[in-house]
């Protein structure tokens, strides 16, 4: 067992002991289902119709774009159910010993970001379902810098802190909250499902619908230009996963166990969400004369006992999504930046406040925003951090590390300083590619002063990172490790 007084060590970071890796497959498809089936996830096809696409490009990139990252999911997440560690503890076997708060503190403020969105989106159902059970309008004047209204702000604040209630009672208590919600979550996705099959008249009227509808940029350069885009930006909905997935799968009972379970849980499930999504759409311009891909927005026009039982499950939805997907990793992503005075409990603290102070509203204030700068944007980031931990654990220690040296503030992972060189040069080269197409996305003032050549990488931020990053690295990563390297699982 790792020693706990160490500076890079606590009772949260040390490998998961024999008796707490029991999660079998079942666990992690519906750890996924639970996740998939979330608000964010369901406004991305008809986020990626608003920006040109058709249906059937619309749910083919959100397909594609998870098949994807399944592949870097389930390969990082190899390390966390063989050694029982936390994706801030792997980083240190690329990044050094210091070097991996760097990774950690990038993948844990992205973090923040996506738990202010969902804990936003939580909000405004609790002023929907206020609005349902007879409280007014609840509407008012926006506050000033915030730019919401008291009534808005106080939904957030009230969600945040449901939040916490959960959080604090461990990770068996997540495992549990996800798998007691994913079955209700689906009952209501298929009931909506049924219902807006029936308003388009059957299952063959809703088929054609889906094929005879064109995107506003269908065909030539102009649909690549988009489609494109779109699935970088679907691989980026779940870049922050692919990285700390090994906070999960470390208490895999077998690497098998969590390849099986993200593999049924992940790339369909998030497909048919945005079948449901699109057909969702069709049949409510048919009912109301517009396309609604909000479901909060859509509860809000429904009437009937089934609206309140829709919210309330959403409310739960929300909950266990944001707890799984968005605190339990930068919870010990902040306790590995400072193992002795964080503890797990206290990292999702700071993600909590984090999450209220960056404003996460105006991140999603636009499907352009939320698709083509969000999810883009972060992923140039997360793309070349994935490909070199990818490319350490596979390529070059061929799956073997020495899990006592990962505690050790003077073992091989301390490189130089705690920092290794070829693990920092190959994250700035990677990420420079992007970062002109980054700066006139986030500032469209500057945009006419960037070179276009310079900006077209950017649409393929995630892909350029990835391979650039695992090149460069696996290049300067000549150092022969030994021939038989010690696989040291600590139990």
């Amino acid at each position: 067992m790792s020693d706990t007084s160490s500076a890079l060590s606590n009772d949260d970071l040390i490998p998961s002991p024999p008796g707490e890796r029991d999660w079998v497959w079942g666990h992690y498809t519906f750890l996924w289902l639970g996740m998939v089936i979330c608000i964010p996830a369901y406004l991305l096809a008809g986020g990626l119709m608003d920006q040109g696409l058709s249906p059937l490009a619309a749910i083919a990139a959100i397909l594609l774009g998870n098949l994807i990252v399944l592949i870097p999911m389930a390969l990082i997440g190899h390390a966390g159910a063989r050694y029982g560690i936390p994706f801030a503890v792997l980083a240190r076997a690329s990044f050094g010993t210091s070097g991996a708060k760097i990774a950690a503190f990038a993948r844990a403020i992205v973090a923040c970001g996506w738990y202010g969105i969902q804990t936003w989106v939580g909000g405004n159902t609790l002023l929907v379902l206020g609005r349902r059970i007879g409280l007014g309008d609840l509407k008012g004047p926006p506050l000033p810098v915030a730019g919401i209204s008291a009534f808005e702000l106080l939904a957030f604040l009230l969600f945040w802190a449901l939040q916490l209630l959960v959080v604090t009672k461990g990770m068996r208590a997540v495992r549990r909250f996800e798998t007691w919600t994913a079955p209700a979550k689906v009952a209501l996705l298929l009931a909506l499902f049924v219902w807006a099959i029936d308003r388009l008249g059957g299952i063959g009227a809703t088929v054609s619908r889906i094929i005879m509808a064109g995107g506003s940029a269908a065909g030539g350069q102009s649909f690549w230009a988009l489609f494109v885009p779109g699935v970088t930006a679907m691989v980026g909905f779940w870049a922050t996963l692919s990285l700390n997935i090994p906070d999960f799968t470390r208490f895999a009972r077998s690497p098998r166990d969590q390849m099986v379970g993200q593999a049924l849980g992940l790339p369909v499930p998030m497909a048919l969400l945005g079948l449901v999504s699109i057909v969702t759409g069709f049949a409510t311009t048919t009912v109301y004369g517009v396309a609604i891909h909000d479901p909060l927005v859509l509860a809000d026009r429904m009437t009937g006992w089934p609206v309140l039982v829709g919210l309330l499950i959403i409310s739960i939805d929300t909950v266990s999504c944001n707890i799984a997907a968005n605190l339990v990793g930068p919870a010990y992503d902040f306790s590995a930046i400072w193992p002795r005075h964080v503890s797990y409990r206290g990292g999702a603290m700071i993600t909590a406040v984090i999450g209220v102070v960056i404003m996460p509203w105006k991140l999603v204030a636009t499907s352009s925003g939320y698709i083509f700068t969000w999810l883009i944007g972060y992923s140039a980031l997360l793309g070349p951090i994935g490909s070199i931990i990818l490319i350490d654990y596979w390529v070059v220690r061929r799956g073997r590390i020495d899990t006592h040296a990962l505690y050790d503030e003077h073992g091989e992972y301390t490189y130089r300083g705690g920092l290794n060189p070829a693990a920092l040069a190959a994250l700035l080269i990677g990420v420079a590619p992007s970062l002109p197409g980054f700066l006139a996305a986030v500032a469209p003032a500057m945009a006419p002063a960037i070179p276009a050549p310079l900006t077209a990488l950017y649409p393929y931020a995630w892909f350029v990172g990835f391979a650039v990053s695992g090149t460069v690295y696996a290049l300067l990563s000549t150092r022969a490790l030994p021939a038989q390297q010690p696989e040291l699982c600590s139990h």
